[in-house]
């Protein structure tokens, strides 16, 4: 459930052209054509979706590298 809604956000700022659904839980999003640029959007998009706040100390290109990280600090964050 998580990872569809974080697929979503990536859908909708990542600016990667490949099918979000196709891309594996461990997959780099980096490696895959997203931005540090777009990776402000994405965060900005899930702390829309989860309500939280991505802290400083996770705000670094190893937090959004995957939809596995992603779906870590979410948990850490308790989204």
């Amino acid at each position: 459930m998580r990872d569809d809604m974080i697929r979503e956000v990536l859908g909708l700022h990542s600016k990667i052209e490949v099918s979000i659904e196709s891309i594996a839980r461990d997959a780099n999003l980096y490696d895959l054509g997203m931005t540090s640029h777009a990776t402000v959007s994405v965060m900005l998009g899930l702390e829309d979706v989860f309500g939280v706040e991505f802290p400083d100390r996770l705000l670094n290109g190893e937090t959004f590298e995957s939809i596995a990280t992603i779906d870590a600090a979410l948990t850490q964050l308790g989204g």
